[in-house]
């Protein structure tokens, strides 16, 4: 098994580091990590130090000695999911997945169909847990990089963001979908590409038509209809196979 992550904000250069703070805790009175164990320091944004434990003091400092610092580069192919916002806590559901999967950011999607509203407040609490989700997901999973979470955008400022895609991705339920099986879609080598998931009850037809003008192409993903917590995982495992980040 690979050591386990651990979030700092400046990933330390060594030789030397105490780990404290929540992420200290953590360490030492949950995972109870003795001297000698491997462990990862990581910045969530791709740059990472291997660390050996020296130390626990108290219950919340984990000194340890680095041994190593390395930055893992940005993919080849990016992968985005526009995930339109589902009802309850099935919208952590799906980022926890999304993340573990390897998606690179999720982008939370108003939908006209959206029973969920996000405004003020509540919109703001939805978009820290996400947040926190995405990061916690992203440690267990032992992932340097974490996907961004963005701020929930609108349909128009969906399209746009389609319309610089270098592929641009509708999931449809219908089985006839035109464009046909999102397996056998012709992939980009390099670029982005930008997966747009919609709503329990479906994408609308303006919402279909919006994203036709960015240059977006409605994809299935097999027989069966996928419910849209998990539709956005199903995809991005699909795409991560066929670029060849799962090779």
């Amino acid at each position: 098994m690979t050591a386990p992550v651990f979030v700092v904000e400046e990933v330390p250069a060594g030789p030397e580091f105490v780990l404290d703070g929540p992420e200290g805790r953590h360490a030492v009175s949950v995972k109870r990590l003795n001297p000698g164990e491997a462990v990862v320091l990581a910045d969530g944004r791709g740059r990472w130090a291997e660390a050996v434990v020296k130390a626990a003091e108290g219950k919340d400092r984990l000194v340890v000695s680095v041994s190593g610092l390395f930055e893992e580069a940005e993919p080849a192919v990016r992968i985005t999911v526009v995930q339109a916002l589902p009802k309850g806590d099935r919208g952590e559901v799906a980022v926890e997945t999304m993340t573990e999967t390897g998606v690179d950011a999720i982008v939370p999607w108003q939908a006209s169909r959206c029973i969920t509203q996000w405004r003020g407040d509540r919109g703001a609490k939805s978009l820290a847990k996400w947040r926190a989700t995405a990061r916690e997901a992203g440690k267990q999973s032992r992932r340097v990089r974490f996907p961004e979470v963005a701020e929930a955008l609108s349909t128009k400022q969906v399209a746009a963001l389609l319309a610089e895609a270098d592929l641009a991705v509708v999931l449809h339920e219908d089985r006839d979908a035109p464009s046909g099986a999102l397996a056998t879609a012709e992939l980009p080598a390099a670029g982005s590409i930008v997966l747009v998931v919609g709503p329990e009850g479906g994408v609308s037809p303006d919402e279909l038509a919006a994203f036709a003008a960015a240059g977006a192409h409605p994809y299935r993903l097999g027989p069966s209809v996928l419910r849209t917590s998990t539709a956005g995982t199903a995809a991005a495992a699909v795409l991560l196979a066929r670029t060849g980040r799962w090779s």
